[in-house]
């Protein structure tokens, strides 16, 4: 503390004296210096990264369980050749999925006060070994208060002495005998999970596709320790609950296309009858062939007559979204997207789609809605179907919940010891130079590019006066759904109309920006990863998800030489058959950075009842010989510098600037 001046007391004093209030004496500064400096020196909590999880929610929340393999790691070291595997998956399946697990074994085990015993004690060890490197405080505050004091006990204190192998035992039986024992391993299976991963990084598209994106909301907004990269699902759900219809209609269109309607009627209560009574007035008589769901997900959940009514909402709700962009173009020339209105192109009277002087059959040419007048339009019946959903978007009290989680522990991208995270790209131009996009009446590009669009997506949802800027950002956010320029698309088009309605496949192509071949180069790498503040280094990365990482052709995960890691491995079965794998986790632990590959996950109900675990493989990106320790992290450079401060009230107090308040 020889450094510090009384120059320096002087120029912070203000500061100082805020901080006495709650160190008041010597003795408070001094013990939180000794207990931060202590943090400092332990290892490096271990960080998880997942993306594009589309709605799996049950292969989700296995994946939190069991901590991606971590979980059956340390019970396998723990207990080795002691246990027999059966017993070590019985162990693990119980930490998994408490509550269940513990109704099957009440049905099968004839000594079970026996089973509790050798359960707690088991228990107790995998919990000592996943709070090691922690201090008591952190630990102590993740336990539930009811148990709070028995289980420091128990983890603290080691049945091998001789003193308090009895202490133990006594209380291990009082546990059993009072009844309490299962809300006890409840509790403590509880513990592990939270302990196995100190961190959880989303790296965007929580929404669409699979049928539980509400519940894996509902499980972040309850998670200990959480951010999100937005991706364009994540976005386009954000300007839905902004209440921009055109995205309101995309997130519908999404969710009829996969026959997925439990978030949208489940999750938020959204009432989609409004828009069945319309279908079925307008497109009775019509096949709708071409709207079918998609991927045969619908099977086993959907009598014939309710699929057969779901595809004519599909239709329905698919050619408004083209009237509501169409609009939306209109309104925003500067958006550069009058090639995307499409709808005037279509010769009705032939059944052609012209474009660039070519003539394309149309898969379907019932438009019963539109005017070739007007082909933009929207009827009477279809401008108060829209109204009616929109309100019924702005009242779900679930979905404001949900956007308030997003928006808190959400953004474009985020810094986080070293390694730069954001769902999709960056945009470049063909040189690898940062491309110059006009927002408004400026540009920007890199970093600023991406913190202007974070602040857009934030004024079109919070800000509250109807204005210009309101309304811009509004438009904006569906520009991010799909806009050329907007990062978290960056294609040329994308071809929802020719998907749906041309079977020329030359016309569905969507050409991604120069980013996606430029971040092979770890040059490239370099530059982004300078242009947001990380200094290129051999521990720096990008991680991104958004496109699927195609295994099963070869496709490698690791590009530019290790600097980024796309880690979208195919959570959602939409895209396994493309990946060949079912997703993966990158961990970040004291020892370095791993790649966990998961196989599909069967179901929650085969991991309960059979032990069914998910079949992961592990490969090592980088082994730090030396471990990381908290010094070595973002916290570390924050708890460094609340002990320099620290260190500055202590000078304070001993030299008169500050009095200790008794």
């Amino acid at each position: 503390m020889g450094n510090i001046t009384p120059e320096s007391i002087v120029n912070d004093l203000r500061y100082l004296q805020l901080l006495s209030r709650s160190f008041p004496t010597i003795a408070d500064a001094s013990t939180e210096i000794i207990n931060l400096e202590a943090i400092l020196n332990l290892p490096k909590g271990t960080e998880h990264f997942l993306t594009d999880i589309h709605g799996e929610y049950e292969a989700f929340q296995h994946v939190l369980k069991n901590a991606s393999g971590a979980v059956k790691r340390k019970v396998n070291e723990i207990f080795g050749h002691t246990l027999r595997e059966s017993e070590k998956k019985e162990i693990c399946t119980l930490i998994y999925y408490p509550e269940e697990k513990l109704q099957l074994i009440k049905e099968q085990e004839t000594d079970l006060d026996d089973w509790y015993l050798i359960t707690l004690n088991q228990l107790v060890k995998v919990c000592q070994n996943v709070s090691s490197k922690y201090t008591r405080s952190k630990v102590r505050k993740a336990l539930p208060a009811e148990f709070s004091y028995i289980i420091q006990e128990l983890l603290h204190e080691s049945s091998i002495e001789p003193n308090k192998h009895a202490y133990i035992n006594v209380i291990i039986s009082t546990i059993i005998s009072t009844k309490r024992a299962d809300d006890f391993i409840v509790a403590m299976c509880n513990l592990i999970q939270r302990l196995t991963i100190d961190s959880l990084h989303i790296v965007g598209d929580i929404y669409d596709r699979g049928p539980g994106a509400h519940i894996i909301m509902d499980t972040l907004c309850d998670y200990h320790n959480f951010d999100i990269q937005w991706g364009n699902h994540d976005i386009l759900w954000m300007g839905a609950a902004s209440g921009n219809d055109a995205c309101i209609a995309n997130v519908i269109r999404m969710s009829l296309r996969y026959a997925n309607l439990a978030t949208l009627e489940d999750g938020y209560g959204i009432n989609l009858l409004p828009l069945a009574t319309f279908a079925m007035d307008t497109y009775g008589d019509d096949p709708c062939t071409i709207f079918a769901p998609k991927m045969n997900f619908a099977d086993g959940e959907y009598n014939e007559k309710t699929l057969r009514l779901i595809t004519q909402m599909h239709k329905a709700i698919t050619v408004i979204q083209f009237k509501l962009e169409a609009e939306i173009i209109s309104r925003r020339p500067e958006f550069g997207m009058e090639d995307r209105k499409l709808l005037h192109k279509i010769d009705f009277e032939r059944g052609v789609f012209v474009y660039e002087g070519k003539e394309y059959p149309l898969r379907d040419t019932h438009f019963p809605t539109v005017d070739p007048a007007a082909p933009y339009r929207l009827s009477d019946e279809e401008r108060e179907l829209v109204h009616r959903i929109h309100t019924s978007f702005m009242n779900s009290e679930k979905l404001k919940k949900h956007m308030r989680c997003l928006f808190t522990y959400g953004g474009m991208y985020l810094v986080c010891n070293s390694n730069l995270l954001y769902h999709a790209s960056v945009p470049l131009n063909a040189d690898g130079s940062f491309k110059q996009v006009r927002i408004g009446k400026k540009e920007y590009w890199g970093h600023k590019l991406l913190q202007k669009t974070d602040q857009l997506i934030r004024t079109a949802y919070f800000d509250e006066d109807n204005s210009d800027k309101k309304q811009f950002a509004l438009d904006y956010v569906w520009y991010m759904w799909c806009g050329p320029d907007a990062p978290s698309f960056d294609k040329d088009k994308m071809a929802t109309f020719e998907r749906y309605f041309i079977a020329d496949k030359a016309l569905h192509k969507e050409t991604k920006g120069h980013y996606y071949s430029l971040r092979n180069e770890a040059e490239v790498c370099d530059r982004i990863l300078d242009e947001f503040g990380v200094e290129p280094g051999p521990h720096s990365h990008i991680i991104n998800g958004h496109v699927p990482v195609k295994t099963i052709k070869g496709e490698k995960p690791i590009k530019a030489n290790g600097k980024l890691l796309v880690i979208d491995g195919g959570f959602s079965k939409a895209y396994q058959p493309e990946t060949g794998i079912a997703g993966y986790t990158l961990v970040y632990h004291s020892h370095g950075l791993q790649l966990v590959q998961h196989e599909p996950f069967q179901s929650r109900q085969k991991a309960i009842e059979e032990g069914q675990d998910i079949k992961s493989t592990t490969f090592v990106i980088e082994f730090n010989s030396q471990r990381m320790m908290v010094k070595d992290t973002d916290k570390g450079m924050e708890l460094v510098t609340q002990i320099e401060d620290l260190k500055k009230l202590l000078v304070a107090y001993r030299t008169g600037f500050i009095k200790e308040k008794q």
